[in-house]
């Protein structure tokens, strides 16, 4: 089964990205397709964020083993996790975070399953707009675009998965329309 997600920034408004994965494939996989189309580097404390409906994390998956979970956290890496042991229903969210020094990150959701698909290798199936630029420099008197710091799913992984992302309660799901961006193919 061919899952279809869709990426998109707070930070950029216009920038948006669908992507067709198989559900067999690993999250390391999605991982890479998302640090290759935006151009980023990789950063070994780089994770998704298995969301609920409210935007708040439920589980972590890291790049490597060696990051500060908790103690009583499962690690879940992302050469060994397969994508549908999390994500299956229409509509599931999570996050990426791209910038963890800066506490930055993506929001993705399950838009489709196209079932009767399979996808050899992931891609990006359509995008609109440009990337937000990778900043993963902690001083923030050196970041440009004038970028406020914000709170972000990264620093619930610190306190506890029940923690609530920073703007869930003025974000509306009805606010993002896909279909309303002039996607390129």
């Amino acid at each position: 089964m061919t899952l279809k997600l869709t990426l998109f920034s707070q930070e950029k408004e216009d920038f948006v990205l669908e992507i067709l994965i198989d559900s067999d494939a690993r999250f390391s996989e999605l991982h890479r397709l998302i640090l290759d189309d935006c151009h980023y580097d990789e950063h070994e404390r780089q994770s998704f964020l298995i969301c609920d409906s409210e935007w708040r994390v439920r589980q972590r998956i890291c790049l490597h083993e060696d990051e500060d979970v908790g103690f009583d956290e499962d690690i879940n890496l992302m050469s060994r996790t397969r994508i549908g042991d999390f994500l299956e229903d229409e509509g599931q969210r999570l996050a990426y975070i791209f910038d963890p020094d800066g506490k930055r990150f993506f929001l993705m959701e399950l838009t489709e399953n196209v079932f009767g698909r399979t996808e050899k290798k992931a891609i990006v199936n359509r995008r609109h707009g440009t990337a937000p630029v990778q900043m993963c420099n902690s001083n923030p008197a050196s970041r440009q675009g004038g970028f406020e710091e914000k709170s972000s799913p990264a620093e619930e992984t610190g306190g506890g998965l029940e923690e609530d992302f920073y703007g869930d309660e003025g974000f509306e799901v009805e606010e993002l329309d896909p279909e309303g961006y002039e996607i390129e193919e």
